[in-house]
């Protein structure tokens, strides 16, 4: 057989063929997203962007009363960052937007310096995700437990109805007959039809009634003004000194740290509702560039949201990064060219909307009797003390902190308790074998020097770790101190079955650990 392909150009190919030779072939095409070769999911992530864009508007105004900024600011900063990280963003169908927890942090660097001061910060903030996300932050997710999630999305559902407790309150009688229609509108609905979201049906529905109706009930319209045009690209009015990076950096820092926390929570919730994998790693640099290019056009800076992310992915199906885009879109669109008519949703449509995304949020199966029974102590401890921090503070960082904190400090009580010493004496007396079962580290070790017997063992002692791992420092200053109380007795001490990094490292460290050295 020839080595020559047969389909190679030989010396005297036509001059088309030579002309044809240096230009590359055309590499293959990858799969087009679903939304372009499906009508049905097109037409579930345009509507599930429009009802996403019709329930961010009074919340991102909301933020915007709270960060001490003009609601124009609050709802650019929702369309920057949903439209930026549906195209750099980890997790497909997640929602970004100005989020009550960012509005919190950069609230107190508004009112002592000023928007300038605030929008500096947003963009050094967006910095500081990009680094942490570049240097692998988002592994830290490995380390929060189930229950900490648990409470988690159970503390999320509870703030996302506390929230509307004060559009319930002080408010006309017919608020109330409207949320419970629109309560039932989006729980029957369904049960006729998928095509549309029930949360948009409710909307219109609610809507025509009031106005045709002339029922005098707050609307979107009483919570600020609506921008009239988009937003214009521009440096922060401060000076480009030492002074204001120290004065901003804290307040950055802070609001890195929570919007990366809140953003990877809410994208590892999303992982498990659609059981699909994304990347934590693009999430958090896509947040940070999110965060630039917001304060680029003058935003307050954001992060994932988890009630607008639920309406999108739970109540409406959108599973594309179609659906984050367009409630960005939509809402610049809704703002500016239907700014009037946006202006006449009643409150209460809102209401129900987040009042029934609160109710599918809550993990129900977590707190029925059954459950609780079956469930550890501390397991359910973590849980309860998650939700407890989280709807104290009103800040999920926190909760997430503590609860993760908690369930460590109850796993190393936990594992502390296994380990296992057995002692052994040989027929002749000569010599004893301790054998040590589990895992020796700073809150087992400390119990481990008081389970020998220095005064009555013989003169040669077996201390058999096969069964055993050394994980730190306290453990090898543990043993060290258990063969300083047996050659105090003049008794020798052989240390035996050691695996390959117990040894390691308890030949780096034994000896080296006491005042002397």
């Amino acid at each position: 057989m020839s080595s020559t392909p047969s389909s190679a150009p030989s010396s005297s190919a036509s001059p088309s063929a030579s002309t044809a030779a240096p230009f590359p072939a055309a590499r293959p095409r990858g799969p087009r997203p679903d939304w372009l070769t499906d009508p049905k999911v097109w037409r579930t992530e345009v509507l599930a962007g429009l009802v996403v864009a019709l329930a961010l508007i009074p919340e991102a105004i909301s933020f915007s009363i709270i960060a001490g900024v003009d609601p124009a600011i609050g709802l650019f900063a929702s369309f920057t960052m949903a439209v930026t990280i549906s195209v750099v963003g980890g997790r497909r169908a997640m929602i970004s937007a100005a989020t009550g927890a960012v509005a919190l942090v950069i609230a107190p660097l508004n009112r002592e310096h000023g928007l300038g001061h605030l929008v500096a910060a947003v963009m050094l903030a967006g910095v500081f995700q990009v680094l942490l996300g570049a240097l692998g932050v988002a592994r830290l997710m490995r380390f929060v437990p189930r229950s900490v999630m648990v409470g988690f999305v159970n503390s999320l559902a509870v703030l996302i109805f506390l929230a509307q407790v004060p559009e319930m309150h002080d408010v006309p009688w017919a608020v109330y007959p409207l949320i419970a229609a629109g309560l039932a509108l989006m729980v029957f609905f369904p049960k006729v039809t998928g095509v549309i979201p029930a949360p948009l049906v409710s909307i219109v529905v609610l809507t025509v009634v009031t106005v045709a109706a002339g029922i005098a009930v707050p609307t979107v319209g009483d919570r600020g003004a609506l921008p009239s045009s988009l937003p214009v690209p521009g440096l922060p009015d401060v000076p480009f000194t030492l002074d204001t990076l120290r004065t901003i950096a804290p307040y950055a820092l802070a609001m890195a740290l929570v919007g990366l926390m809140e953003s990877l929570m809410t994208a590892k919730l999303v992982d498990d509702i659609t059981d699909t994998h994304s990347s934590k790693t693009r999430e958090s640099i896509g947040q940070g560039i999110a965060n630039i290019v917001t304060g680029f056009f003058g935003g307050m800076g954001g992060c994932a949201m988890i009630g607008q992310t639920m309406i999108n992915v739970k109540v409406s199906g959108a599973r594309t990064r179609l659906s984050t885009f367009l409630a960005g879109a939509f809402l610049m669109v809704l703002c500016i060219v239907f700014g009037p008519l946006v202006s006449g949703i009643p409150m209460a449509a809102l209401v129900a909307v987040m009042v029934m995304v609160s109710f599918a949020t809550f993990d129900w199966h977590s707190v029925a009797p059954g459950t609780l029974k079956r469930m550890p102590a501390g397991e359910i401890a973590v849980m309860v003390i998650t939700v407890g921090c989280v709807v104290a503070t009103h800040n999920l960082a926190i909760g997430v902190v503590v609860g993760s904190v908690t369930a460590m400090a109850v796993f190393a009580r936990r594992v502390a308790d296994v380990v296992d010493v057995t002692a052994v004496t040989a027929p002749d007396d000569s010599t004893v074998v301790y054998r040590i079962d589990g895992a020796l580290f700073f809150a087992s070790s400390n119990d481990l020097v008081g389970r020998f017997r220095y005064a009555t063992d013989p003169d040669r002692v077996v201390i058999d770790l096969s069964a055993a791992h050394i994980w730190d420092a306290s453990s090898v200053a543990a043993l060290d101190t258990v063969e300083a109380k047996y050659a105090q007795r003049g008794k020798t001490v052989e240390i035996t079955g050691l695996n390959d990094p117990s040894a390691l490292l308890h030949g780096r460290l034994s000896g080296e650990l006491t005042a002397g050295h």
